[in-house]
């Protein structure tokens, strides 16, 4: 008897279950929907995204790593989320190792034969050139040598070769204004990329069932030879230099002849000019240094080829920063409360290149974020676990201050400290001012799962879904350097609008690039997904002990 009694209370008490949790759930995803509307509305109706891009890019650009720009757009960064009403925003050091440099003016010439205004951008890290210098212009292109086996593949000179060019053109170049290289034939039947991804391409290459074969840009060839995807491999020619000895010798061969400006050629059309940085930081090392657009590069080489002379002036001014050794990531945080231990992150590089005011990389990027964590703070919810919103610096020299981050707040997998098991994922954008098509996230496919069931409501944005990763390789963008670590770091897809192949660290990256429904869209999606992230019971699933994929190895 006592047993059937003890049955029947049994089943009554499952019957129980069964009849409230529905209502549970219902009543959980009934919450979840009115806070994803109040998301909608705020982030539709009272976006901050354009003020923050216009002081960010306007009024502090460019942002260059260790630049007086740099440090003041994350001061103003801080000074904007504490009057949002975040509880914590402030500037966190970490050492960049390098004096900063900034430019002061710039303007190059040509005199002779026909005046005109040259268009370029001056190469981080070198110096100044004292006041205006003029001089004849002269086109040095350093030796190669077609590969025995298949003379498509030019490989490069041995030191021996090397030193017999320099000490043929010693004379022709000294005291002269260089230029470095062929100028580049860019080929204008082509059709331009698309700038939209197809929603039927988005949804099939975020399906976790058929997703694309992950792949990778090519790259040069290894020591001694270029040539990717010139045919047949190549045996390495013996003793012949690799580019970075090349580069080195060509630096030091320049100073000692006292050349008075080199110039490279921007490979790239319409006008636009990407540069980067003198690889030493040490502006001893080289000559004054610009990127001049193909348009320009290529008539004054035709002008010289053909037997016409030409004349050049530049008059170019720059500074070193001494107190840039040492930089700074700007963080901005809401307080979690029950699970105030454990913090959700999202974030972007507030750093860019100096050619123009960085905008679609990455201050978009960092407006984005600062507006989903604006948003969640606007509409009132509080989160359980901490939001910390993270504007990097370094990224372009290396991923430096997210490398820095993670290195000092939660060590790695194999070596924690103890607020590693407390990280419940790095969300990052850094791909231009495109919507957030899908996520990829470090992690097994069950952490995958729980961002595309709650982000799916955003189908209508063009949100396509979420794939899981196992890579621990480090590059690309700084939602790497939490993958490296063994966390969660959680990267973006978007769509391409006119980002690699227009503004991607050119002169033409400005505001006026940046599509305001494309940000306000993924500022709305992230702002769901820290929301998800921030107030669930568990925390993402991670790998389980003896499942964490291992480290690659160091490149050589």
């Amino acid at each position: 008897m006592m047993k059937n009694k003890t049955i029947r209370i049994a089943a009554a008490l499952m019957l129980l279950q069964l009849l409230i949790m529905p209502a549970s759930i219902f009543a959980q995803d009934a919450k979840t929907a009115e806070v994803y509307a109040a998301i909608r509305k705020e982030g539709t109706e009272n976006s901050k995204i354009m003020r923050v891009m216009h002081y960010f890019s306007d009024v502090y650009g460019p942002r260059l790593t260790g630049s007086d720009n740099y440090v003041n757009a994350a001061k103003w960064g801080a000074r904007e989320m504490q009057s949002w009403g975040f509880d914590n925003s402030t500037l966190e050091p970490w050492e960049f190792g390098h004096p900063g440099w900034a430019i002061v003016r710039n303007t190059g010439l040509m005199l002779k034969p026909q005046p005109d205004t040259l268009t370029f951008e001056v190469l981080a890290w070198t110096p100044g050139t004292k006041g205006p210098v003029a001089a004849d212009a002269v086109n040095i292109v350093l030796p190669t040598f077609p590969a025995a086996e298949n003379p498509q593949v030019m490989q490069n000179p041995t030191q021996e070769e090397l030193t017999a060019y320099f000490e043929k053109i010693k004379a022709s170049v000294t005291g002269k204004i260089v230029l470095v290289g062929k100028p580049s034939f860019i080929d204008q039947s082509r059709d331009p990329n698309p700038k939209r991804l197809k929603d039927e391409d988005a949804k099939k290459r975020f399906d976790p069932t058929t997703p694309v074969p992950a792949g990778g840009p090519g790259g040069p060839g290894g020591p001694g030879g270029r040539g990717a995807g010139m045919g047949a491999a190549v045996a390495p020619k013996p003793n012949a230099l690799t580019g970075m000895q090349i580069g080195e010798q060509l630096d030091k061969f320049l100073l000692d002849n006292n050349v008075l400006v080199r110039i490279n050629e921007s490979q790239l059309d319409r006008g636009a000019v990407r540069a980067f940085n003198n690889r030493t930081f040490d502006v001893s090392k080289v000559v004054p240094t610009v990127v001049m657009r193909n348009e320009d590069y290529g008539r004054i080489c035709r002008l010289m080829a053909n037997g016409t002379p030409v004349k050049l002036e530049f008059d170019i001014q720059t500074r070193t920063i001494p107190s840039g050794v040492t930089s700074y990531n700007l963080i901005g945080e809401i307080w979690g409360s029950d699970k105030k231990d454990e913090v959700v992150m999202l974030g972007g590089h507030l750093d860019s290149w100096h050619s123009a005011t960085g905008a679609t990389d990455n201050a978009v990027g960092c407006a984005t974020m600062m507006e989903a964590a604006r948003i969640l703070k606007a509409i009132g919810v509080k989160p359980r676990r901490t939001i910390r919103v993270a504007c990097w610096g370094g990224e372009e020299q290396g991923l430096l201050g997210s490398q820095a981050y993670v290195k000092q707040h939660f060590g790695t997998a194999e070596n924690p400290t103890d607020k590693f098991s407390k990280f419940n994922g790095y969300f990052n954008i850094d791909s231009g001012t495109g919507r957030a098509r899908g996520l990829s996230i470090f992690g097994p496919p069950e952490a995958a799962t729980v961002l595309r069931e709650a982000l799916a409501p955003f189908a209508d944005l063009g949100f396509a879904g979420v794939l899981a990763s196992k890579s621990r390789s480090l590059g690309g963008t700084d939602s790497t350097s939490f993958n490296q670590a063994g966390l969660p770091g959680i990267g973006t897809q978007q769509d391409p609008i006119e980002y690699f192949n227009v503004t991607w660290h050119t002169n033409l990256d400005t505001y006026e690039r940046i599509i305001e429904s494309d940000a306000k869209s993924s500022a709305i999606i992230f702002a769901a997904a820290v929301y998800t992230l921030a107030m669930s019971e568990e925390m993402l699933p991670r790998f389980k002990a003896g499942e964490m994929p291992a480290q690659p190895a160091p490149r050589p």
